[in-house]
């Protein structure tokens, strides 16, 4: 039986990509070794069995922590369940969730009625469903050393860059062109939503026709 290491799960607002405000469940996964400076949740890097800790404790957690437990996907449904969430659309998140095969997470919640998205940083293969929506934020050059796997990028549903620098716009076209990548949506994400990031990424949407993610959620002051 397939044991999920969750770093939490809540209910929220999608605040990036292609589902910008939909009502989504997060299921955030612990363990990363991709090494991003900017990562804003580095607490899921690590998977240290000391940070082990009950589903009681994990769940009761009002701050960020490194604390992770173990579900089983019937003990997801019945949490979603019990807690009584009415959102629909199930995100599954990091650290990085590709590390583990997630289609029989994703089959569970679709079976139910639910839509599925996996945000992945393009460095793992992404098992998941036909049906799910993959989000690739691909980490181009990153302290792990991994590269972004050509199979992820086909995979793609989006691909969803953080710029700060024309460098990183430079990356990321270097990369679309060497996986050949024509017809998936393209955003950009203000880096730490800085003026100038922002402004850079606004140029660069309207100069390649690619599209704009600005993190709502952060502007909102929500999880």
């Amino acid at each position: 039986m397939i044991q999920y290491k969750i770093n939490e799960i809540f209910e929220t607002i999608q605040g990036e990509g292609s589902f910008t405000g939909q009502p989504s469940i997060f299921i955030r996964l612990q363990g990363c070794p991709v090494g991003c400076s900017w990562c804003d949740t580095k607490q899921t890097w690590e998977i240290e069995l000391n940070d082990e800790v009950t589903k009681e404790v994990m769940l009761a957690k009002s701050q960020e922590t490194p604390q992770w437990a173990s579900f089983s996907i019937d003990q997801i449904l019945t949490l979603v369940s019990e807690r009584g969430y009415r959102a629909k659309h199930i995100v599954i998140t990091g650290g990085e969730p590709c590390m583990v095969d997630l289609t029989p997470l994703c089959t569970a919640f679709e079976v139910l009625g639910y839509s599925t998205q996996v945000e992945t940083s393009g460095t793992f293969e992404i098992l998941v469903s036909t049906q799910c929506w993959v989000t690739v934020s691909p980490k181009i050059n990153m302290r792990g050393g991994y590269p972004i796997l050509h199979s992820a990028m086909k995979r793609a549903n989006e691909i969803k860059h953080p710029i700060a620098t024309e460098q990183h716009v430079d990356d990321v076209k270097a990369l679309l062109a060497e996986h050949n990548v024509e017809n998936t949506p393209i955003y950009l994400q203000p880096i730490s939503q800085k003026n100038k990031a922002t402004e850079l990424a606004i140029e660069m949407c309207i100069a390649n026709n690619w599209r704009l993610s600005v993190q709502v959620h952060k502007y909102l002051g929500i999880e």
